[in-house]
């Protein structure tokens, strides 16, 4: 896998772990702050379970509906 490859899916996780920030937060705060800590965010939200349940396919699905 080349540095491409490797930016364009730790820029897609970033968008990902900000959209899952959106749908549990709805704070402009906590969007900039996730954005800054995303990595340590979206492994925060793995491990408590936010995202079981399909939660991972009905976020990103509720904003393209």
């Amino acid at each position: 896998m080349g540095t491409r490859d490797k930016s364009i899916i730790y820029f897609i996780l970033g968008i990902y772990a900000l959209m899952v920030s959106w749908y549990y937060n709805h704070s402009i705060f906590w969007l900039i702050i996730h954005f800054i800590f995303w990595p340590i965010y979206l492994l925060y939200e793995l491990l408590t379970g936010h995202l079981s349940h399909d939660m991972w396919k009905t976020i990103p699905m509720s904003y393209f509906k």
